[in-house]
């Protein structure tokens, strides 16, 4: 399978070397540490022994994309389908390290640099030891090791102890956050050296500055702009036959179980809602949710396992309007990535009103056909933002989510060392 190799070959110091245009720099540029392998390709290679949950080769082949995928094949126009990958929600950090070592405002003198790129895998670090019978220390090590090697190796890090250096962590905040020995995943970012640095996280913790949410991966990987303006046009354009869908299963262990909820309203609403019912694991394939939320003016998200879910995501890559009923599910969540103004692109019911017996059918079937084409509009509009483009040059002036993320990790530190110049 392919795969990252620590140090960037000479093929691709050769693209980097040539400076950009100021303007396509303005808020500075990139310095990609060289880390050795370990904290890496390595687990990258040995995706065979990287997950807890068994072999991780087929997400993470094809540079972290995934393999093809055709079973959406039928779903789209047929120049499209080439586009489309089983990408795993966890890739974000190989797909984010191939882009930055190509990023047009790489630069390979650290001195010159505004921000500093740790292209540490702390999901994939972390993944295999997350059940019971791993230890702590076993969570840790990898971080703890990178932490050391860094601040060993490189003047940059104890300089500004840490606050414009930037990693990207492609798990949830909350599996590096444990506190003491007890609790679930590792403690890497509650460790002293990591407080300034900024994680992307495919879900951060709202109330920590340093934490920055990221859209999840989908399975949408386009290779040019124009087949990005072709999706978007397509699902523009698409027929919905569905006032509204769920996709998901229910979750039996949790008490009054908010999915169940949504479940029965869907079944109850069989006319106006589109169920694709995941509980038995059965039935719940990528075409099939693909599908749903292609044919469903609105899709319902509430919260995953965590406040977060990829669906949200899936949902609005196919022009389907997200209502939500958590605001950690989006709102206090992607701010870089999504519309300011909620309403323009989404609806929120309190997950309570539902739970008090608000019927979410009732409440959709107040808005018009003109206030649902603004929305869906606002929702196509957006979504070059959600994706991960697939060369790792990106899409040019067409900005991915990963370009918007670095534009934004630049900006917040030049500020910064903008306010101590004019501090000092």
């Amino acid at each position: 399978m392919p795969f990252l190799t620590a140090a960037p070959s000479a093929s691709i110091s050769a693209v980097n070397s040539t400076t950009p245009p100021p303007d396509q720099c303005e808020n500075g540029k990139i310095f990609v540490y060289d880390l050795p392998s370990q904290f890496n390709s390595d687990l990258y290679q040995n995706c065979d022994k990287s997950s807890a949950w068994g072999n991780w080769c087929g997400a993470l082949s094809n540079d972290g994309f995934g393999r093809k995928v055709t079973e959406n094949n039928h779903l789209m126009p047929e120049n499209l389908a080439s586009a489309w990958y089983s990408t795993d929600q966890f890739s974000s950090e190989v797909l984010f390290h191939n882009r930055l070592l190509f990023h047009k405002c790489r630069t390979l003198d650290p001195e010159s640099a505004t921000a500093y790129y740790i292209p540490f895998y702390a999901g994939i670090a972390v993944g295999k030891y997350m059940m019971d019978e791993f230890s702590p220390k076993d969570r840790d090590q990898h971080c703890e090791k990178m932490l050391e090697w860094v601040q060993k190796n490189y003047p940059y890090f104890k300089k500004s102890n840490g606050w414009d250096h930037f990693l990207v962590m492609g798990r949830i905040t909350w599996d590096f956050r444990r506190y003491g020995d007890q609790g679930w995943g590792s403690r890497c970012i509650t460790m002293p050296s990591m407080t300034n640095v900024t994680r992307l996280l495919i879900e951060k913790n709202p109330w920590d500055y340093f934490d920055v949410g990221v859209p999840y991966p989908t399975g949408f990987h386009p290779s040019n702009p124009s087949d990005v303006v072709s999706w978007q046009e397509f699902v523009r354009s698409r027929e919905r036959r569905s006032l509204f869908c769920f996709a998901g299963g229910t979750r039996g262990w949790v008490e009054n179980d908010f999915r169940g909820l949504l479940l029965s309203q869907c079944r109850n609403s069989s006319k106006s809602c589109r169920l694709v019912d995941c509980s038995g694991g059965q039935g719940c394939g990528t075409s099939v949710i693909l599908e749903s939320f292609l044919d469903s003016e609105f899709c319902l998200q509430p919260r995953g396992d965590s406040f977060t879910r990829r669906s949200i995501f899936d949902c609005m890559l196919a022009g389907s309007i997200p209502v939500f009923f958590w605001r950690r599910s989006a709102y206090l969540q992607y701010e870089w990535f999504l519309p300011g103004e909620s309403e323009s692109y989404s609806v929120f019911i309190h997950r309570d009103e539902v739970r008090n017996g608000t019927l979410i059918k009732a409440v959709l079937e107040k808005y018009g056909k003109e206030e649902i084409k603004r929305m869906r509009e606002k929702v196509v509009e957006t979504i070059p933002k959600l994706i991960y483009a697939k060369p790792n040059e990106g899409l040019g002036s067409m900005k991915d989510a990963i370009d918007i993320a670095v534009d934004g990790v630049l900006k917040r530190i030049k500020d910064r060392k903008n306010e101590e110049i004019n501090l000092g």
